[in-house]
């Protein structure tokens, strides 16, 4: 079996590792990949002459590549190559891919389409509006901090469009509510991603990443099969300070994510985005991310990602105990329902290292160094995210610093705990 991975980060480095564990599988392309895809077994990156993979050339290359390598499937990691319709290209030319087509994509895309969704299929999620005028979502955010209220509560302002991790913010009271809309809507801070945006309610609680497989192709019963609930670490330092990040680090399972709460969720909020899928005619055979706020044992939706988490998919996929080739054939043949997944006993901790500077301006090209024998013998799992590599031997070997979050360690434990 030949496999193309799509994507350079932390979360394809985690799909090309639990790819290759798989018998059945030969030989694996990381497309673009990086310096940690290189070193996994039967693995080559293809570099794509430095192009994006969401670019219409490259889709057409890659496309092209998996006709004549005679590709056997494609797994998509990013969400940029899926908005741009990747999937769909891939399927119209009889190729089996791992994604979701551009019409289910729009659940990331679009937070704005994203939120009319569940309100239409009843999902339950935080209250909010959208707006595309900056005057009236000025006025807005005015009186929600004008309510006479000693402290009122934040506001949680969001940019409709994908914004690489950049845009949502929390709004602690009306001058920063102010600052951030008018950097959004009038400055242009975030492109035609913060043209439109949302103004959302503020949840307190617990945060839970629950990643899933989904096969659900148009005119079809669906199926959506939750993997083990994870939580990232979204502030850049300890203790819930600091700026917010893409991701400093993850967890799997959650201990405080209870049978009652999973249950709360599936009625809540995963049956319904599956009822919302099939009646919207979606084709949607890949993965999905529900970002969940546990208030009070009870689950609200922040936002759905139409991928695996990063780097939550660091946490998780070190704890399978099933062949990830044979679950993307199971999404993709329509089997999933009955797919025995399975999980492995114990919990990991995945810490993220960043370039200094991250999440503003980060230096690159800093070296990396990695004593493998003493780091082999923890038993932890080393993922690359933004590091590339020259020409060498083992994993470390030329490492420089390529991007902001640059790798993530999964330690294994018997708990949380023992793990971190």
């Amino acid at each position: 079996m030949k496999i193309l991975v799509i994507g350079s980060g932390g979360r394809e480095h985690a799909l090309v590792w639990k790819l290759a564990q798989s018998k059945k599988v030969e030989k694996i392309f990381a497309a673009p990949g990086n310096g940690g895809t290189l070193s996994e077994r039967n693995t080559l990156n293809l570099l794509l002459g430095g192009m994006d993979p969401a670019s219409p050339e490259a889709q057409r290359g890659l496309l092209s590549f998996a006709q004549n390598e005679k590709i056997d499937l494609t797994v998509v990691g990013p969400e940029v190559p899926l908005a741009a319709g990747i999937a769909d290209l891939f399927r119209s030319s009889g190729l089996a891919i791992v994604g979701p087509g551009q019409k289910a994509a729009r659940l990331e895309t679009s937070k704005v389409y994203s939120k009319s969704f569940m309100k239409k299929y009843g999902v339950r999620a935080a209250s909010s509006e959208s707006f595309t005028s900056l005057a009236k979502a000025l006025e807005y955010a005015e009186k929600h901090f004008g309510k006479g209220q000693d402290t009122p509560m934040p506001l949680v302002i969001k940019a409709d469009g994908l914004a690489a991790g950049k845009g949502v913010v929390i709004a602690l009271n009306a001058a920063e509510a102010k600052k951030t809309i008018e950097a959004f809507m009038k400055d242009g801070a975030l492109g035609e991603a913060g043209e439109s945006v949302i103004l959302e309610e503020y949840l307190e609680g617990l945060e839970v990443s629950v990643l899933a497989a989904v096969s659900a192709a148009p005119g079809k019963k669906g199926v959506i099969m939750p993997f083990i609930p994870a939580r990232d670490h979204k502030r850049l330092l300890g203790g819930g300070l600091g700026q917010n990040t893409g991701g400093m680090g993850a967890i799997a399972p959650v201990p405080d994510f209870t049978p009652d709460i999973q249950k709360d969720f599936e009625d809540k909020i995963l049956i319904p985005t599956l009822q919302g899928i099939e009646a919207e005619k979606m084709d949607y055979r890949g993965f999905i991310f529900f970002g969940l706020m546990v208030v009070e044992d009870c689950c609200y939706l922040l936002e759905y990602n139409v991928r695996l988490g990063d780097p939550e998919a660091q946490a998780v996929l070190p704890l399978m105990d099933s062949d990830l080739a044979d679950l993307c054939t199971a999404i993709l043949d329509g089997s999933l329902k009955d797919y025995p997944l399975a999980w492995k006993n114990g919990a990991v901790c995945a810490p993220v290292a960043a370039a200094k500077g991250y999440p503003g301006n980060y230096r690159k090209g800093d070296p990396i160094a990695i004593n493998p024998t003493g780091f082999g013998g923890t038993g932890a799992k080393l993922f690359i995210a933004g590091a590339n590599r020259g020409s060498g031997g083992a994993l470390g070997s030329g490492l420089r610093t390529q991007g902001g979050r640059v790798l993530s360690v999964a330690a294994l434990g018997s708990d949380a705990d023992e793990a971190f």
